[in-house]
């Protein structure tokens, strides 16, 4: 018999090489399976058009995907700060910022200003003056008090004549005191009327910079 043949080979061997016999075989039917799953065709995942995924420039590449617009800038408005505050001039603000804001950047009012008659709160426009006054000015016989004007505008009491104010409105500008004041008035009275705001420059008191301070205030 087939299976009486077989036992009788494998008594030929001893336990030892048998055993070695089983580890070689399960060595083989391993790497014939290895070999074998190997050899199996694998699936291919192809990517759709399309697909908002991935940075190329085919068919295939995102849609949008370049860099995001810049937000718009805030326009820019123009104005003049001039009067009694601490530094007189023109100032670049944004577009929807208010008149304290104008104000802030010239750095404030100064001692004695008188802010009443200027709405704080107003939407600055582009070349809009605001005019700063000092506490108990008058011009010309017009009340008291701080004005706002756009456009160049002086406000409802319109600068000082220096040629016919008195100590008094010459004393309530930026800058000058009751003794620049005095020679102002005695300088008219003996060189005759200033043909323009310039000639103040006469007065060794009074020097550029304080004359472009109070260029926006008097008139002749």
């Amino acid at each position: 018999m087939i299976g009486e043949r077989i036992q009788e080979r494998l008594g030929a061997f001893s336990r030892r090489e048998l055993a070695g016999i089983a580890v070689l075989a399960v060595i083989m039917v391993a790497g014939a399976g290895f070999w074998y799953v190997r050899s199996l065709p694998r699936p291919v995942t192809i990517q759709a058009p399309g697909n908002g995924s991935g940075s190329g420039s085919g068919p295939g590449a995102a849609v949008g995907a370049g860099p995001l617009p810049a937000p718009s800038a805030i326009p820019l408005v123009v104005v003049d700060v001039a009067g009694w505050v601490r530094h007189p001039g023109v100032y670049e603000l944004h577009q929807g910022d208010r008149v304290i804001d104008a104000i802030r950047r010239a750095g404030g009012v100064r001692p004695g200003a008188d802010v009443t008659s200027i709405n704080l709160a107003a939407l600055l426009t582009d070349g809009q003056q605001i005019l700063v006054w000092k506490k108990g000015r008058t011009a010309a016989g017009a009340g008291s008090g701080s004005t706002t004007g756009s456009g160049g505008g002086s406000g409802a009491g319109g600068p000082i004549n220096v040629n016919t104010a008195t100590l008094d409105q010459l004393d309530s500008l930026p800058g000058i005191g009751p003794t620049l004041a005095q020679r102002i008035i005695d300088y008219r009275e003996q060189h005759g009327p200033f043909r323009s705001v310039e000639d103040l420059l006469n007065d060794s008191g009074i020097g550029d910079a304080r004359l472009a301070d109070l260029k926006p205030l008097v008139t002749v």
